[in-house]
């Protein structure tokens, strides 16, 4: 069987920063200090009213295949996972196609995923690889969150910033990717959820109330039910990690690093304390870019490599919105 390989990453951040000294002038209440404290976040980028997920997205390839010296012409699959595409229809991974200029024998899909869509997109793409469908996989994850937020809603505009990431998975390569635990629980779908826009509710509900905190509360944006979301992390990410390292062959004393979704600063303490996972070998990086979704962990390994961290055994985790979750080992030279 072929074995398929992380063979570079690059990311794309959008020019307009959101910081929290801005954050706490729109909101007194909340201090530059309290925000970093318990987000672990400083600025967050977002698109402007003009930039779509393509935009971004296409900003990451180009820089993928100019600071790699990769040949557009030998990529022949593309995965764009993203929870705001351009249109409905058509997939916005054909758009991508045409604006690349990537051959027209290039497959194309989107997938919709969010905090697991990472590790999702490399299941798929080692898929590929490995039944001899394509040699040169680009995987790329983009997602503009701000759209969906309401101006108002400190809290997930404290949480979310947009990016893009783009990643080749190839034949060869600096990380080879591993056994995959995937898991999907749909009857957690109405905590991290936007209600209105698509098919089952199309038009808005103009229905915005604000809870005792002054947040609010709408179906037409971003609703997240902060504590069962945290709830369901704290009861699934262990057994996550337990069944990864079950399934790659190995035990928790030979990884070397561990890079999860990095949904916030007080979220991830929780669970490299509930988890015993020594500080050294916790990846954290989030500060300077925030929660942006599928994006976080090849950000966030794209940051680990360039700090000379990502060696040996490398246990990714995404989790969140679906809910859906997934990891994986990357075995790293």
């Amino acid at each position: 069987m072929m074995a398929s390989f992380i063979k570079a990453i690059s990311y794309y951040l959008p020019e307009i920063t959101v910081s929290n000294e801005v954050l706490a002038s729109e909101f007194p209440e909340w201090s530059v200090g309290k925000i970093a404290k318990k987000v672990g976040v400083n600025n967050r980028h977002v698109v402007t009213k003009d930039q779509c997920a393509s935009d971004i997205a296409e900003q990451a390839v180009r820089r993928l295949l100019i600071e790699n010296g990769i040949d557009k012409n030998c990529i022949d699959f593309l995965l764009f996972c993203t929870q705001s595409p351009d249109y409905f229809l058509p997939t916005t991974a054909c758009l991508l196609q045409d604006r690349l200029g990537l051959g027209i024998r290039c497959g194309a899909l989107d997938f919709n995923l969010g905090c697991s869509g990472f590790v999702y997109g490399l299941a798929l793409a080692k898929g590929l690889i490995e039944s001899d469908t394509a040699k040169n996989v680009l995987l790329v994850t983009a997602e503009t969150y701000s759209r969906h937020i309401h101006k108002r809603d400190k809290g997930n505009r404290t949480i979310f910033g947009d990016a893009s990431a783009a990643i080749l998975v190839s034949t060869s390569g600096f990380a080879e990717i591993g056994s995959f635990d995937l898991g999907t629980d749909g009857s957690g779908g109405n905590n991290l959820i936007v209600k209105s826009g698509a098919m089952r509710h199309r038009e808005k509900f103009e229905d915005i109330s604000f809870d005792k905190s002054g947040n609010p509360i709408s179906s037409d944006h971003l609703y997240m039910n902060g504590p069962e979301i945290f709830n369901f992390t704290l009861e699934t990410v262990p057994e996550l990690v337990d069944n990864v390292i079950k399934k790659n062959g190995v035990d928790k004393e030979s990884i070397d690093l561990y890079v999860f979704h990095q949904a916030n600063k007080y979220m991830l303490d929780c669970l490299f304390d509930l988890m015993e996972i020594e500080e050294e070998k916790a990846f954290v990086y989030m500060s300077d870019v925030g929660n942006t979704v599928s994006s976080t962990i090849p950000i966030a390994l794209f940051e680990a490599k360039k700090a000379q961290k990502l060696h040996g055994n490398v246990l990714i985790a995404g989790f969140g919105v679906g809910y859906s979750w997934g990891g994986c080992v990357l075995s790293c030279k």
